[in-house]
């Protein structure tokens, strides 16, 4: 079985991109489409404030009326946190997703797909289970806990994942398909038993980890994990040549001057960051990480400048339109924002699947 790189995959989106739009423009229309489906998305729910309203409720403190009122109450307890939180996992999500791509040169890695949101998740989980037992109050309390701890599973996942699907420079996607389901397996069994050991209301929180869902936001959680998109972002500017030269090889990249191992390590770190971050509020949500980065570069070429925030942006767009359908088809009751991603994910991994098949195979 022979290892492969995404250079063909490259070309024909080089060849593609020659009709689309130019870089910039692409990434100022998503942003304008972020900002215009968050304020959709405000208004849409069990609740509804109609468009008209939603601008003055934004501006406004309140009001005399009861319809005013509510719509105070409903904007920034309920409406906007899980707005927010949205936007913000799915931009970390897809921007993990990005470079992931970028560290293994292909475009079947995805955190969600190969284990490292398992990872994280089972983290997480651990951390509900025994620090009832095990820590004290006011650590139990501290907002960043659970980040912290889906950070250090998601890394160590990382970690372990690139060491076995890399050899002498090469990543093999078979290898990182097969070691990824075999992580996950391995995560998805530790939290089974974690459920088999949880009381009732660990065993609530463990089941809102695997099934991926943004009913709990709030601004503090909100808080907990804006710096870890601060720092995506502030760091996607430093290592974006880095993941440029990165795809024409490890040998090519230090030859024109990329520290290769250190790169790969502040990769490594990015990923698990914005992974474990986006996991430990809203649980394990799947296949964000794979279906933005492939389409953003069929749409604005592979050049990771501009390709990183535009990830960010249409991950927010995706996981918000994806949020807003789970709270309504079936409202008043809610649908987990996993499976709503999953049916969308499925048949295009599959599709990449058959597209990448000819290199899979010796």
């Amino acid at each position: 079985m022979t290892s492969v790189n995404a250079s063909p995959a490259i070309t024909r989106e080089r060849i593609f991109c020659r009709w689309a739009l130019s870089p910039l423009a692409a990434v100022l229309f998503l942003l304008a489409l972020l900002i215009a489906v968050a304020v959709l998305s405000a208004s849409i729910g069990a609740a509804k404030i109609p468009l008209s309203r939603v601008v003055a409720a934004l501006l406004s403190s309140g009001g005399d009326s009861a319809a005013a009122t509510r719509d105070h109450l409903i904007r920034f307890s309920i409406r906007l946190p899980r707005v927010a939180m949205a936007a913000i996992v799915g931009a970390l999500l897809a921007a993990a997703g990005t470079v992931m791509q970028g560290l293994f040169r292909n475009p079947l890695a995805d955190p969600g797909l190969v284990g490292v949101s398992a990872g994280a998740g089972l983290a997480a989980a651990a951390t509900i289970v025994a620090g009832d037992k095990t820590l004290p109050a006011a650590v139990l309390n501290w907002p960043f806990l659970l980040p912290l701890a889906a950070f250090c599973g998601a890394l160590a996942t990382t970690a372990l994942l690139y060491r076995i699907a890399t050899r002498q420079g090469r990543t093999s996607i078979a290898t990182m398909l097969l070691a990824g389901l075999a992580l996950g397996a391995l995560a998805g069994a530790g939290t089974g038993l974690l459920v088999f050991l949880a009381d009732d209301r660990q065993l609530r929180d463990i089941t809102f980890w695997m099934l991926g869902s943004l009913a709990g936001a709030t601004w503090t959680k909100i808080a907990a994990i804006i710096p870890f998109l601060a720092l995506f972002l502030i760091s996607a500017g430093l290592v974006s040549r880095g993941l440029d030269l990165l795809a024409l090889g490890e040998t090519e990249a230090f030859h024109m001057g990329v520290a290769v191992e250190r790169l790969k390590r502040l990769l490594i770190v990015l990923v698990a960051a914005a992974a474990g971050a986006a996991v430990s509020v809203s649980g394990v949500i799947g296949f964000v990480g794979i279906i933005i980065p492939h389409l953003l570069r069929l749409l604005i070429g592979p050049g990771h400048r501009l390709l990183l925030p535009a990830s960010a942006c249409a991950g927010a767009i995706l996981l918000l339109t994806a949020d807003t359908f789970a709270r309504t088809i079936a409202a008043p009751a809610e649908l987990p924002i996993g499976i709503v991603t999953a049916i969308i994910g499925a048949p295009f991994f599959l599709f990449l699947l058959l597209r990448q098949r000819p290199l899979l195979v010796s």
